[in-house]
């Protein structure tokens, strides 16, 4: 990135996001200077003129867009230039490009490709019979035209190709005229809006995998507007295929209203012979070059979309989380519940030291437990309790509420997710050398209600279990 900001990106995004050019241009140079949002958000307003952390993130994400446009515009020119196919036209048009994906469907015919099926056309001497059936001219007679190429024939390595008959002639001539049509920035525009505006995301268990793919049911048989999609279903179906249970697709619902666009872009000679060359070659290049392209975009932009959606969810719910109100200094009683193993219950003071540790059963020995709570809150003086909101959370809730215990000791459900994650980490076996990890669940759990902020500060925060597909993004 550059030293200084750029002046036109200022304007463009001071216009996009609806802000002054003074506060865009001030928080950019903070942000080249190596500033991070949080910084400027909370210890630069008086410079910014008070942009929150949500304006600051816009603008930085805006001037990495657009940098990154300008990189690969810079990269693309130089290298047309190199090639000698740089015109000042296409210059013009390049630099006019307001974002990545028009900048590459103005390079697509340009870009070096791999050896395709047009590549092997060209290299047997098809392209004057190509262009002669763009022209769609009424009088000419492409089978005639193509038996002066019948018998040319190309070597590429160890592999011979030629021309046998007529047909092998126009075929590879219609390649060429596909790959053409393929290339088109226009035709991509039209097809790009079509596959937003009317495509359908869907997916399908693969063949033997019912039973594995359980977890998926939802989407063994599942389709809807692509369009409407939300973000969790994208990232559900995407989750599916990554595990190799589903396969997704993103379609349209009627490939002939597609055709008949594409017909009316490029056949414009009605029924002629030379017409009706160039349509065939339309619709295969929409079925073998443009609709797969257009899947795999559209595929692209969703989980980018899907993934952006998960991230502020994420955010949104850790924020709520983190900034919960804390219990305060109070001595705490804590339940990590369970069925099997029991309820593994601490005890903890008031600044959160660990006091003493016991199992209660209520499912089995509800006397001895009940027994064993009231005498855990007689002798520790406990003021409230903490009770994990996994398996057994509720049973466990209410057990301890029909103790009928003093109105002035709450009983609180605490999401211990990453409670266990917690338990096995460093920092918790160097707290508590001489405890298993249920202890140390349990007193993680009893924290989380003393202080929410300094406890959960000690996991990962993806672990924290608060997001939406967050270990996907």
């Amino acid at each position: 990135m550059a030293d200084t900001p750029n002046p036109d990106h200022i304007l463009q995004i001071a216009a996009e996001l609806d802000v002054t050019i003074a506060q865009v241009a001030a928080t950019a140079q903070l942000l080249l200077e190596g500033a991070t949002v949080p910084f400027i958000a909370r210890y630069r307003k008086e410079v910014t003129g008070s942009l929150d952390e949500v304006a600051v993130t816009a603008i930085r994400d805006r001037m990495e867009a657009l940098a990154s446009l300008d990189a690969r515009r810079k990269s693309i020119l130089s290298g047309l230039k190199d090639r000698g196919l740089l015109t000042a036209e296409l210059e013009k048009v390049l630099t006019a490009a307001t974002t990545l994906t028009q900048l590459e469907d103005i390079y697509l015919p340009f870009r070096p490709k791999k050896r395709t099926r047009a590549t092997i056309a060209r290299e047997l001497g098809l392209e004057p019979l190509s262009e002669s059936l763009w022209s769609q001219d009424p009088t000419f007679d492409p089978v005639a035209a193509a038996e002066a190429f019948v018998g040319n024939s190309v070597t590429h390595e160890t592999k011979t190709n030629t021309l046998e008959t007529v047909e092998d002639a126009l075929a590879g001539a219609r390649d060429i005229l596909a790959e053409r049509i393929s290339d088109d920035a226009t035709a991509r525009t039209k097809l790009r809006r079509i596959y937003e505006e009317d495509g359908i995301v869907s997916s399908k268990v693969l063949y033997g995998k019912e039973e594995e793919a359980a977890k998926f049911k939802d989407y063994f048989g599942w389709s809807e507007s692509f369009a409407k999609a939300p973000s969790h279903r994208i990232l559900a179906m995407r989750r599916g295929e990554k595990e190799g249970m589903l396969m997704m697709r993103v379609q349209l619902p009627d490939e002939e209203l597609a055709f008949a666009e594409l017909e009316r872009l490029y056949v414009t000679g009605g029924i002629t012979p030379a017409a009706q060359q160039v349509r065939l070659a339309t619709q295969d290049s929409a079925k073998r070059l443009l609709f797969p392209a257009m899947e795999t975009e559209m595929r692209l932009g969703s989980k980018k979309r899907a993934d952006s959606d998960a991230i502020k969810v994420f955010a949104d719910n850790i924020r709520e989380l983190l900034l919960a109100s804390p219990l305060g200094q109070k001595s705490v009683m804590a339940i990590d519940p369970g069925f099997r193993t029991g309820c593994k219950t601490v005890l903890l003071d008031q600044q959160g030291k660990l006091l003493h540790h016991d199992v209660i059963f209520p499912d089995r020995h509800e006397a001895d437990s009940a027994e064993k709570v009231r005498g855990f809150i007689d002798f520790f003086k406990v003021e409230a309790i903490a009770i994990g909101n996994g398996t057994a959370g509720r049973e466990t809730e209410s057990f301890i509420k029909g103790l009928k215990l003093p109105p002035a000791i709450p009983v609180v459900l605490v999401n211990e997710s990453g409670a266990s994650i917690y338990s096995a980490s460093e920092v918790a076996r160097e707290e508590f050398p001489d405890h298993d990890i249920t202890v140390r669940g349990a007193v993680s759990i009893g924290r989380r209600l003393m202080d929410p902020l300094a406890e959960l500060v000690k996991l990962d925060p993806k672990s924290i279990g608060v997001g939406q597909y967050q270990h996907d993004v």
